[in-house]
């Protein structure tokens, strides 16, 4: 369960008293009770599908977060999954903080959070070095940087231009693997965080996870999240 939190400030603004039952990332079964939420019948009747559409996708992102997460630590993986920005427009909190509830990494909030160098800077600049260059020079101290990278031979110059974090981006399992065999052998493995992005699924997620990357991100748990089955019935 995720939301809890947010729908009890929500309610509250609107002169309802609420009881949660349960508390945000609590494992519950089929017919839960999660609030009890007394006051007047127009006024909940006009927040219902507000309220049961914040809980429930919250809910349902959180879900697929904790089954990801629970996957790695039964393989006894220390790579971490984590969200993208591909969030719902104006959702961007809920979603993120879903995430956070299920166990997961929130990746950037927002686009100030670090300094991510894409292949379109990458193609204005002139080459990864001097993207990397550009972005030491004009950055605060305390900014991390990431590089996304589109092939094996371009991960090198990331780390060796002083990038923080290297995004293999579209990496197949095959080529994630060799990447992380290159680092290895190059003694970069560990010195800087890999993220392995693009194309990923809660079906292939274990395959790129396996390979010994730091993070695992998908944009499919915040774009199309399976909302948990909920409603609102009211008792005299």
């Amino acid at each position: 369960v995720a939301g809890i939190e947010e729908a009890k400030i929500f309610l509250q603004s609107l002169g309802l008293e609420v009881e949660a039952s349960v508390n945000d990332g609590k494992e519950v079964r089929p017919s839960e009770v999660l609030l009890r939420i007394y006051g007047d019948a127009r006024t909940l009747l006009a927040a219902e599908r507000t309220l049961l559409n914040l809980l429930s996708r919250m809910s349902g992102i959180a879900t697929a977060t904790r089954s990801l997460v629970e996957k790695l630590r039964k393989a006894k993986v220390k790579t971490r999954v984590a969200c993208t920005r591909k969030t719902a427009p104006g959702l961007l909190y809920f979603d993120k903080k879903a995430v956070l509830v299920g166990g997961g990494d929130t990746h950037r909030l927002h686009l100030d959070d670090m300094i991510l160098i894409k292949d379109n800077h990458i193609a204005l600049a002139g080459s990864v070095e001097k993207a990397v260059e550009r972005a030491r020079k004009h950055a605060s101290f305390s900014k991390k940087i990431e590089v996304e990278v589109t092939k094996t031979e371009e991960v090198l110059a990331a780390v060796r231009a002083g990038a923080d974090i290297v995004m293999l981006d579209n990496f197949s399992p095959k080529q994630t693997e060799k990447t992380m065999t290159l680092l290895r052998k190059e003694k970069y493995y560990g010195k800087v965080l890999v993220e392995a992005s693009g194309g990923i699924t809660a079906e292939n997620f274990m395959r790129f996870a396996s390979t010994g990357v730091d993070v695992v991100s998908l944009g499919e748990i915040t774009q199309s999240p399976k909302a948990l089955d909920m409603s609102l019935e009211i008792n005299k």
